[in-house]
């Protein structure tokens, strides 16, 4: 299905769970630091930034991480694997054309952004960007789909 958020955020939501997406609305450079070094990703207009909730919890956290990372265009941190600050990790983003929840990976680990982690309710969707819009595949029966529409003055829900 697409969805065209506009100038906000789709929201979807699992029992316990949620999942912010939107495009970059404009290309930027995005850095991630690794242990390794540094890499260097070119973002364009209609890739998304997606900002994971995998306990659920307010949205207030998750339209911060997601306003830093697309309108500030903040660097992303990746922890190596087995990092013990991954358990503490509430909200993990990536910024893709194309991104692939899943629940079995670590959080915060992954310099690769096409994966992003998640629910287990919320696994195997698939969003990408397209025209202005998100994409949705494979979303569960049970999620529902919303729009945040001004972030600036989102309270804590």
């Amino acid at each position: 299905m697409k969805y065209s958020p506009g100038d906000g955020v789709l929201v979807i939501r699992g029992r316990s769970s949620f999942v912010l997406a939107a495009p970059a609305r404009e290309e930027f450079t995005l850095f991630l630091e690794d242990s390794a070094g540094e890499i260097v990703q070119s973002v364009e207009p209609d890739d998304l930034v997606v900002v994971s909730a995998p306990e659920g919890g307010p949205l207030e956290p998750a339209v911060l991480l997601f306003r830093l990372v697309r309108d500030h265009h903040a660097p992303l941190v990746v922890l190596p694997r087995g990092h013990p600050g991954s358990r503490r990790l509430r909200h993990v983003v990536s910024v893709a054309g194309e991104i692939r929840l899943d629940c079995g990976i670590q959080r915060g680990t992954h310099p690769e952004q096409h994966l992003l982690c998640s629910s287990e309710e919320l696994a195997g969707i698939i969003l990408r960007g397209e025209e202005g819009a998100v994409m949705v595949e494979n979303l569960p029966t049970s999620s529902t789909i919303d729009y945040l529409r001004d972030l600036s003055r989102q309270n804590k829900q």
